[in-house]
């Protein structure tokens, strides 16, 4: 629903405000679009248009109140008219609840007054500034599509992600290419380094684009939006993004105007209306977007790193274009803080700092993690002092060893428990960093990622995994864009998402001590339900002495997934240590076994 608040008659407006309200198509989780129009300014104009003009949005039902900040939107229809200039000023709001929403508006200019928090600085916009209005919100439509029928994605206090439906999400997507957004369809997008040369035409998903699917321009997109759909039709559910790699390894994604310091302050309209038509498809299709924020070498562009007027209009930006999205997480950075291989780093500090004033300027609680570094001698002194912090919601592991995978997100998992702020730990990124995922044709089975990655997070508490591409077999993490190079690999996550989503996984935990082998898995809810990962088949023990009844056994292919089997023993009697038996076929491969108590 949009409706322009026009500045010319006073009544006009008064008519739109009543004809939005008496509007029935609002829906929970979806988005209202509210347009101001004043005077055409240009996004180069003097009086900069990003950062000397704030509009800010006060909406309340009942005790429920969101502050959401507007956007400068140069024509209202940048993304196709490719417009630098206009008047019209644009809040997007995604109600969470049903029912009559009440508004007010504040409209003010002044130096530098988007990143003001003191309400009454700047002159007020006339004849907008301190209107109110109502807009009624109906329930979630029954046919509606991915997060508008689930609702947001958040941070509940647990190691999941859940949505407002009360539901919790396992994340299992696309990595690479960080560069996503590295498409040449979208405006002002270009590499400013000869030396590199990995702008996109994700030409070989044109054909997975779909008729009634976005594009723009005459055309435009429909590659990027194709490569979203073929990951929806493999069971992904997740795409990290980069929306800032100045003086990184690509060089080609950034918000701004251009990659120079002089355009910090402002923004291409067009560019980032585009990226957010891309945003609201991945949203249809139930794919969450990880943004990244800043890549490991700029950490320090903004601000000196610390979170100064660059910074924190950098922040507004990305919440008031695509907070109101229901599929967003905040990545603050990749391999945030200083280490021996890039010692340019930002320090405690400027970490909570910028984090602090994320998290408390996103009206939606948007959740937020930070990506780490590869080995645990140079990430636990960052993540030790973020233990607690209640801004941050969780972490996304890089490690370099994927060996050590299971039981480093294990502990992980467990710190953040002791510290009563538990985190969500996803896997995000494999080592070694030149060769992470590599693509089918070089390894057909992935047996080791499977075992290592896929089943050694789950099995420790890790709430889900991302497939990094390396950096050396092309097509990798800058060039790729073909997501069928993978396809073996998304075909497999699917067979574990499948297996997890139909466990009560959010009360279970790691309790490997529960097993002999120290090369296995088990992942249990004491008393009731037990799953064990043979990495290599063979014969496994389960300590049952602490409990009592009989438990049946099944077996589940982690390779190609199917219905549950039944192996050599069909069931135990709880008491004592049980032997599990062999699995139905192929004894020396990867099995799960899933022992229940029977009713």
């Amino acid at each position: 629903m949009r409706t322009k608040l026009l500045p010319a008659i006073l009544c006009v407006i008064f008519l739109l405000v009543a004809k939005l309200n008496a509007q029935s198509e609002n829906r929970q989780y979806q988005p209202i679009i509210l347009d101001f129009e004043i005077e055409s300014t240009e996004e180069t104009a003097a009086e900069n248009p990003f950062l000397d003009y704030r509009l800010q949005l006060e909406f309340s039902l009942g005790d429920t109140r969101f502050s959401v900040p507007g956007f400068y939107a140069a024509d209202g229809n940048a993304a196709e008219s490719a417009a630098t200039s206009g008047g019209v000023w644009r809040v997007i709001f995604s109600p969470d609840k049903p029912g009559e929403w009440e508004y007010t508006v504040s409209f003010r200019k002044g130096k530098s007054i988007a990143i003001d928090d003191d309400a009454y600085t700047g002159q007020p916009i006339a004849p907008h500034h301190g209107k109110k209005g109502k807009i009624r919100v109906d329930p979630a439509a029954g046919d509606a599509l991915g997060f508008a029928k689930s609702g947001r994605l958040n941070y509940s206090g647990s190691r999941y992600f859940y949505t407002q439906d009360g539901k919790p999400l396992l994340k299992f997507g696309a990595n690479s290419p960080e560069n996503f957004l590295a498409y040449e369809d979208i405006d002002g997008t270009y590499s400013y380094d000869a030396n590199k040369s990995f702008l996109k035409k994700w030409e070989p998903h044109l054909k997975d684009w779909k008729n009634g699917d976005p594009s723009w321009q005459n055309g435009k997109g429909k590659g990027i939006i194709g490569a979203l759909n073929y990951l929806a039709s493999k069971g992904m559910n997740c795409v990290y993004a980069l929306t800032l790699n100045i003086e990184g390894d690509a060089r080609d994604v950034w918000p701004f105007l251009s990659h120079e310091r002089k355009d910090f302050k402002r923004y291409d309209v067009s560019k980032l209306a585009q990226w957010d038509l891309v945003f609201s498809h991945a949203e249809k299709l139930g794919i969450i977007m990880q943004l990244v924020t800043q890549e490991k070498e700029n950490e320090l562009i903004l601000d000196d790193g610390n979170t100064g007027m660059e910074r924190k209009l950098y922040y507004r930006e990305l919440v008031a274009r695509f907070g109101y999205h229901n599929n967003i997480i905040w990545n603050m950075g990749e391999e945030n803080g200083s280490a021996p291989f890039w010692p340019q780093g930002q320090n405690d500090q400027q970490r909570f700092a910028m984090i602090r004033y994320l998290k408390d300027h996103d009206p939606y609680r948007n959740p937020i993690v930070i990506h780490t570094m590869p080995d645990e001698h140079e990430r636990k002194p960052v993540l030790d002092k973020l233990l607690r912090f209640d801004r941050l919601d969780g972490i996304s592991m890089q490690i370099s060893n994927i060996k050590n995978i299971h039981h480093d997100i294990k502990e992980w998992v467990e710190q953040s428990e002791k510290a009563e702020r538990p985190w969500i730990i996803t896997m995000d990124e494999i080592g070694p960093w030149h060769t992470g995922t590599k693509p089918d044709e070089d390894d057909p089975t992935h047996d080791m990622l499977r075992k290592e990655v896929l089943w050694g997070t789950l099995m420790a508490g890790g709430a889900g995994v991302e497939w990094y591409f390396g950096w050396l077999k092309p097509p990798h993490d800058l060039n790729a864009e073909d997501w069928r190079s993978r396809n073996n690999i998304w075909e497999q996550t699917a067979v574990a998402h499948k297996f997890f989503g139909e466990l009560p996984y959010v009360d279970m935990k790691s309790s490997d001590q529960k097993i002999e082998s120290r090369d296995n898995f088990c992942f249990a809810k004491a008393g009731e339900l037990y799953i064990v990962y043979l990495k290599n088949g063979g014969v496994e023990v389960l300590d049952l002495e602490d409990q009592e009844g009989t438990f049946k056994i099944e077996w589940y292919d982690p390779r190609k997934g199917g219905k549950l089997q039944q192996g050599s023993i069909v069931k135990v009697k709880a008491g004592s240590k049980v032997n599990l038996g062999t699995p139905p076929t192929d004894p020396l491969a990867d099995w799960v076994v899933k022992l229940t108590r029977a009713k």
